[in-house]
């Protein structure tokens, strides 16, 4: 299916307008999927204009697939929208500081260098405090918590007043071994994601603490590159071709040795496993396409793996449980795109009690690169209505497979002063492991 063909299978029933996260806070007709779509299909056909106006009403969509879901043909809206912002990105060039950061993390090595003096000088520009998160459980139920730091001032890809986690000194890929030998029979890769690796490394540290656990030998896949969501989104296409070529080529020569690589991340793992094949699908690249599908069947969210792969659930059921009350934010490219969403409820109940919040399915607002620095007020009104349904969960920690949704989310819940912390589920598992070592000790 073309993009001209997604434009013109709509018929307009208007089934995706109640699910549509921007309508949602913005009630109006052309910030709806089926507006979306009649905007496409009138620029296709040269009735109207790629001018400003259009450029912020495309930028205005969160990607979240809703309308994908709730659309009886399942109609790629997500895919129309991105290829327009492709257009809009060569008639407007993408902003200077997104390039920068578009190259940095496509230059590991560069990245590297500039996360050290972030973290050096990340004082300068952010005042530390207190964060929404913890590092860990004690055997008394105490929650551990990390730093976390509040911009000073208005930067262009951070608002002032914008909580964020704090830099870390060395990244993850940087602090551990390239192979990990657990003594197992069978290897795993992982797909740390970026951030990941540079900031919320302690996802990633869970899952080397389960592997070890689970005597998995785990493959750092050291040569990874950033997966290319972050440019997909914001229509630099060229950038998004390039690092999915080379995650495909690397991926394809390390699963010779490996079983599946493993992606901690739902934005990543839903980029690596659905919209690379989409992606060169609808820009002609057939035989790319075909490579994409053949290495997407080998990769898997975290917690799929663990929960249908391993014994872990096992594992943890042998475990005590804990008093400690959580509820679970389903990231959109987790549920909506890749199906999963029992998995990391059924690991966090063996060990804590899960409450559901009302809105569920329900996307938190984060929208990519263009949402978080053009339409921040956009995204805030969407994280206010999260923040304020897990406040009246009752929970005290809220928990997704998803770093982008973390940042959003957190975010939101200090603007709200709800005390309520976030943390991925795969850290709240190791939590777990980590205790009944202490205990042992």
């Amino acid at each position: 299916m073309s993009y001209e063909d997604i434009t013109r299978t709509c018929v307009k029933c208007g089934k995706c307008v109640p699910v549509c996260t921007i309508h949602d806070i913005n009630a109006d007709e052309t910030t709806s999927p089926r507006g979306f779509l009649d905007l496409i299909a009138a620029v296709r056909e040269g009735e109207l204009d790629l001018d400003k106006n259009a450029k912020k009403i495309f930028e205005s969509c969160f990607l979240c697939t809703n309308c994908v879901q709730a659309c009886p043909t399942g109609i790629r809206v997500d895919s129309a929208i991105e290829g327009i912002r492709f257009e809009l990105a060569k008639k407007y060039k993408i902003a200077w500081y997104k390039r920068l950061a578009f190259f940095l993390l496509g230059k590991r090595k560069i990245m590297d260098l500039v996360a050290k003096f972030g973290y050096v000088f990340q004082s300068c520009g952010f005042k530390i405090q207190g964060a929404n998160s913890f590092e860990n459980v004690d055997k008394n139920g105490k929650l551990h918590k990390n730093l976390g730091m509040r911009a000073r001032f208005t930067l262009p890809l951070i608002k002032r007043g914008r909580f964020l986690l704090s830099f870390t000194k060395k990244s993850f890929l940087n602090t551990q071994p390239s192979f990990i030998d657990n003594g197992g029979d069978k290897s795993i890769g992982l797909f740390v994601g970026c951030l990941s690796n540079y900031a919320y490394t302690a996802t990633a540290l869970a899952v080397l603490k389960i592997a070890k656990e689970l005597k998995i030998n785990v493959d750092l896949l050291k040569e990874q590159s950033c997966c290319g969501a972050p440019q997909y989104f914001t229509g630099d296409f060229d950038n998004s071709a390039r690092l999915a070529k080379k995650n495909i080529v690397y991926f394809e020569k390390k699963l010779e040795n490996l079983e599946v690589i493993i992606v901690p991340e739902a934005t990543c793992s839903a980029m690596l496993n659905v919209d690379y094949e989409h992606f060169f699908e609808l820009n002609g690249q057939s035989e790319w396409a075909k490579r994409a599908k053949a290495v997407a069947g080998r990769i898997c969210l975290a917690t799929k793996y663990f929960y249908s792969q391993t014994k872990l659930l096992d594992l943890l059921q042998s475990k005590g449980k804990s008093e400690l009350l959580v509820t679970y934010h389903d990231p959109c490219h987790a549920r909506k795109m890749q199906g999963v969403f029992k998995e990391p409820r059924t690991l966090l109940k063996a060990n804590f009690k899960l409450v559901e919040l009302k809105e569920l399915d329900t996307c938190c607002g984060f929208g990519g690169v263009s949402m978080q620095t053009n339409h921040f007020d956009l995204a805030l009104k969407v994280g206010i209505k999260k923040a304020i349904d897990i406040k009246e969960s009752g929970a005290s920690i809220v928990s997704a497979e998803c770093s982008a949704c973390r940042m959003q989310i957190s975010n939101a819940l200090e603007h709200q002063k709800t005390g309520v912390l976030f943390k991925n589920p795969l850290e709240l598992i190791a939590s777990v492991l980590e205790l009944q070592d202490e205990l042992k000790d």
